[in-house]
């Protein structure tokens, strides 16, 4: 039996490694993006290329975005232009991301509990809402957003199920690590040698600082 991490491709192969999937102890991790082995999925046959569904009509209220959406919004504008080499249009959209951030009041009763959820809504609802519109669309490029996106906010609930599970004894003498093209999460002591999801080299990824 063959186990696939949904985040980098790694398959765990019973028959190679010698030890059945199920017997590996729960703080086992993917070898290659240090997913949790809970996230890991039987491998079987590949799924049809998916069928878009009729776009539903958008309520003109729902468009409006709130502060911390627009930070979010203008810090991925201010990425892009690094990528495309403009660097004065990247200084105006980090300066507007900076507003947006400064604005953004703070949410009530903000926990892990909230983010898990709100997490969950992005993989069963949002990333499926616009992948379909992506596809309607023939938008080669935002389908490949929602498939980094997915990747990245699975591996951001992998990581914060292991923190809710053993607290900070998981970052003990490791660091968090970021890569700053599609944003995924590293745990370790050295950033990985590629991004298991967009696959740039090291130096892309910046290390966390904790707060004094």
């Amino acid at each position: 039996m063959k186990y696939v991490c949904p985040i980098c491709g790694y398959v765990y192969d019973e028959e190679k490694e010698r030890i059945p999937f199920a017997q590996l102890p729960d703080s086992w991790v993917c070898p290659l993006c240090g997913a949790a082995k809970s996230v890991f999925a039987p491998a079987s046959a590949p799924s049809p290329a998916p069928v878009p569904s009729k776009p539903a009509a958008v309520d003109p209220d729902a468009l409006k975005l709130s502060p911390g959406v627009l930070a979010a919004v203008f810090s991925n504008l201010a990425r892009g232009c690094e990528k495309q080499y403009k660097p004065r249009e990247q200084v105006l959209m980090t300066e507007i991301a900076a507003y947006f951030t400064a604005v953004t009041p703070q949410t009530e009763g903000a926990d892990e509990r909230m983010l898990a959820e709100l997490m969950s809504e992005d993989l069963t609802e949002r990333y499926p809402h616009v992948r379909d519109a992506a596809v309607q669309a023939g938008d080669r490029g935002t389908q490949r957003i929602c498939v980094w996106g997915e990747k990245v906010t699975r591996m951001a609930q992998s990581l914060l199920s292991r923190y809710e599970k053993e607290g900070e004894a998981f970052l003990r003498d490791n660091d968090v690590w970021i890569c700053t093209v599609c944003g995924f999460l590293y745990i370790g002591k050295h950033a990985p040698e590629r991004c298991p999801v967009c696959k740039v080299p090291d130096w892309k990824f910046e290390k966390i600082e904790g707060r004094a």
